[in-house]
C-alpha cells in the first residue's frame, strides 16, 4: 500500500496559506495524516467525492467529546449535548423537530431585519474611520453584523445587546480568556432567552422553538432548547469570517464584484461561489469511526479521528470546472462549506441570506470600497479569518 502522505498544521507554510497547502497535498492522496501541536494524530479526506462520502457514513460518528475536551464549566456540561455531536435517532429527532424554524422561506422572510441591522451598522462605518480615512471593515461591520442579527432573530432584548457583542467577538476569534468566558455567559443568555421565549412569544426563533416544546406528542425539553439557542448563537459567528472574506475576494477580483454591482441578481450564485472560495471552515468537526473503514484505498482504525478537508475538497478539479477560478456565475451548489450528510448545517439558509444582505447593503452603501493597504489571514490551519480588513469607503476618504 502506498505510504499516506503527512501534513504538519503547525508548518509555516501552512498557516500562511491553507488554501494552497491543502489543494497542494489533495493531489497526493485522497486521504492524509495530519498532525497538530496539542492534538494527536487524526487524519483528514482530501478529495471531494470521498470527503462527500465520508460524511454521510453511518459508520463514521461525531462525539460530545469534541466540545468537552474544552475547559466547560459543570454546570453547562448538560447542554454540550448538540445536534451537532449526536448521532442516529437523537440527532434524526431533534432535526425533525427545529427544522421547521430553519427553512428556506423562513431565512427570506428575515433578510429584510437583516438589511435594516446591516443598514444601520453602515450608517455608522464612517464615525469609525481613523484619521487617514481607513476603518476596520471586519471589527466595525463583519464581526457585529452575526451577533446583531443572531441577538433579534433569537430574541436577546436591545440592552444586552453590547454584552453580546463582545462575547460574539470572541467567539469569532475562536480562542483566549475571552472564549472561556463567553461559553457560560452565552448559555446564560439562551437559558434566558428561552424563559422569555416561553413566558412572552414573540415573532422570534426561541418563540417558535419554545411553541415546538409546547405542542403535544414528541416535544423539546427545555434543556434541549437552551442547547439549540446556544448552539444557534455559535453558529451565528461564522457569517462574521464569511462576509469579511468575501468582502477580500471581491476587491481582489475587479472584474467579478463589477459584474455583481451591475447584477444584484447574481448575489444567490455569488455567495455559494463565496461559499467554495473563501468559507471560513477550513475543516469538519471530527468523526469517529465504529469499525476500521476504508476510505479512498486508506484503512482508517476504528475509533481514530477523521476529518473532511473542505478547504481541499471544495477545489477538487474532480469536481468543479477550473476550480482555480473565482466565478460568481459558476453553479457551485456542490461544494461542502456547509458540511453534508445528516450534519449538514441547520442554519445554512440563515447564513446565506445573511451573507447577501451584508454584501449587498455595504456594496449598494459605498460604490467606491477599496482596500487600504496589505491584508493577510490569522495564522489558523482550521479556519480562514482575517485579523483585520482596512478599507476606505470613498475616495480620499
Amino acid at each position: 500500500m502506498t505510504e499516506v502522505p503527512r501534513m504538519d498544521l503547525s508548518d509555516p507554510a501552512v498557516l500562511r496559506d491553507p488554501l494552497t497547502a491543502f489543494s497542494q497535498v489533495r493531489e497526493l492522496s485522497p486521504v492524509v495524516r495530519l498532525a497538530a501541536p496539542g492534538f494527536g494524530p487524526f487524519w483528514a479526506v482530501t478529495r471531494h467525492a470521498e470527503a462527500r462520502a465520508m460524511l454521510s457514513d453511518p459508520r463514521l460518528q461525531t462525539s460530545v467529546d469534541s466540545y468537552l475536551q474544552f475547559d466547560v464549566p459543570e454546570h453547562c456540561r448538560r447542554y454540550m449535548r448538540t445536534m451537532s455531536v449526536l448521532n442516529g435517532s437523537e440527532h434524526s429527532r431533534l432535526r425533525r423537530l427545529v427544522a421547521p424554524a430553519f427553512t428556506p422561506r423562513k431565512a427570506a422572510a428575515s433578510g429584510p431585519r437583516m438589511e435594516r441591522i446591516a443598514g444601520r451598522l453602515l450608517d455608522e462605518l464612517p464615525g469609525h474611520a481613523a484619521a487617514d480615512g481607513t476603518v476596520d471593515l471586519l471589527a466595525h461591520f463583519a464581526r457585529p453584523l452575526p451577533i446583531e442579527v443572531i441577538c433579534e432573530l433569537v430574541g436577546i432584548p436591545a440592552a444586552d445587546r453590547p454584552r453580546w457583542r463582545e462575547y460574539g467577538a470572541a467567539v469569532a476569534a475562536g480562542h483566549g480568556q475571552g472564549l472561556r468566558e463567553a461559553v457560560p455567559a452565552i448559555m446564560e443568555g439562551a437559558t434566558a432567552a428561552v424563559a422569555r421565549g416561553i413566558a412572552e412569544p414573540g415573532d422570534d426563533l426561541v418563540s417558535d422553538l419554545a411553541r415546538v416544546m409546547e405542542e403535544g406528542g414528541d416535544r423539546l425539553s427545555e434543556v434541549e432548547l437552551v442547547t439549540m439557542v446556544w448552539q444557534l448563537v455559535l453558529a451565528g459567528q461564522t457569517p462574521a469570517n464569511l462576509i469579511a472574506n468575501a468582502v477580500l475576494t471581491l476587491l481582489g477580483h475587479p472584474e467579478q464584484l463589477a459584474a455583481l454591482r451591475a447584477g444584484p441578481e447574481l448575489m444567490p450564485r455569488a455567495v455559494e461561489e463565496l461559499m467554495r472560495w473563501c468559507g471560513p471552515q477550513l475543516l469538519t468537526i471530527p468523526r469517529f469511526p465504529a469499525e476500521d473503514v476504508e476510505i479512498g484505498g486508506v484503512l482508517i482504525p476504528r475509533g481514530e479521528p477523521v476529518t473532511a478537508a473542505i478547504a481541499a475538497a471544495n477545489r477538487d478539479p474532480r469536481a468543479f470546472d477550473d476550480p482555480g477560478t473565482f466565478d460568481i456565475r459558476r453553479e457551485a451548489s456542490g461544494h461542502l462549506g456547509f458540511a453534508h450528510g445528516p450534519h449538514f448545517c441547520t442554519g445554512a439558509s440563515l447564513a446565506r441570506v445573511q451573507t447577501g444582505a451584508a454584501l449587498g447593503a455595504l456594496l449598494r452603501r459605498f460604490p467606491d470600497l477599496a482596500l487600504a493597504g496589505d491584508v493577510a489571514y490569522t495564522p489558523d490551519p482550521g479556519t480562514l479569518r482575517l485579523a483585520s480588513l482596512p478599507v476606505t469607503l470613498r475616495p480620499n476618504g
